[in-house]
């Protein structure tokens, strides 16, 4: 029980901390483009698309221990790091994915309301 709580918690954060790096460093690019007189929603388009790998990385924390507990796996025989791994990695793509959609969605509802 305790190791499924741990991985549901871990699965939880790595979401979270993606969707936050691309959406808190699009909210802030924006603020930026405002200070510079360019178009904020543009920028924060153009900034969550380019940033999502980099929010996985920081999600994932340390990437190179998650190539070596895979390597482990692999040539040690041990699957269920593996697919702990590749879980974290699909939930923290996930994450990025949908800060990334929530950026374009508010980019859709601006242009909506300003029309």
């Amino acid at each position: 029980m305790l190791i499924l709580s741990t991985l549901y918690n871990s699965i939880v954060h790595n979401f979270f901390i993606a969707f936050g790096v691309v959406f808190g460093a699009s909210v802030f690019a924006g603020i930026g483009a405002i200070i510079t007189n360019n178009p904020p929603l543009k920028v924060m388009i153009d900034l969550s698309s380019s940033i999502k790998i980099w929010a996985m990385a920081i999600a994932l924390g340390d990437t190179f221990s998650s190539y070596a507990i895979i390597e482990k796996g692999l040539f040690e025989g041990e699957f269920k790091t593996i697919i702990k791994q590749a879980i974290y990695v699909l939930t923290a793509l996930l994450g990025a994915n949908t800060g990334y959609s929530f950026i374009k969605l508010i980019h859709r509802c601006g242009d909506i309301w300003g029309k």
